[in-house]
């Protein structure tokens, strides 16, 4: 079973937010959390997905989430990559 940690990034109300999580399939979760049943903090965004990683084994995946989440200067890496492909 494929286990994906992903990073979103809001598309409404002008601030730019960010949101990293786990899942089994991202297209399917990225649609609950744009119809607002998602985690509490995505509710009331509009989110594109901008990172994704594959993993093959679900501790690995929660490992890496967690210190996603928790480096800030890796998430603005990814940020930062995204915006320079976007123009």
């Amino acid at each position: 079973m494929p286990h994906y940690v992903y990073m979103l990034k809001s598309i409404s109300h002008g601030k730019s937010k960010t949101y990293v999580g786990y899942t089994i399939n991202y297209k399917t979760r990225l649609a609950k959390h744009n119809l607002g049943k998602g985690a509490k903090s995505t509710r009331g965004y509009e989110w594109i997905l901008i990172y994704k990683k594959f993993f093959k084994s679900k501790s690995k995946a929660l490992k890496f989430e967690y210190e996603l989440k928790k480096n800030r200067k890796k998430r603005l890496s990814i940020l930062k990559e995204h915006n320079v492909q976007r123009t």
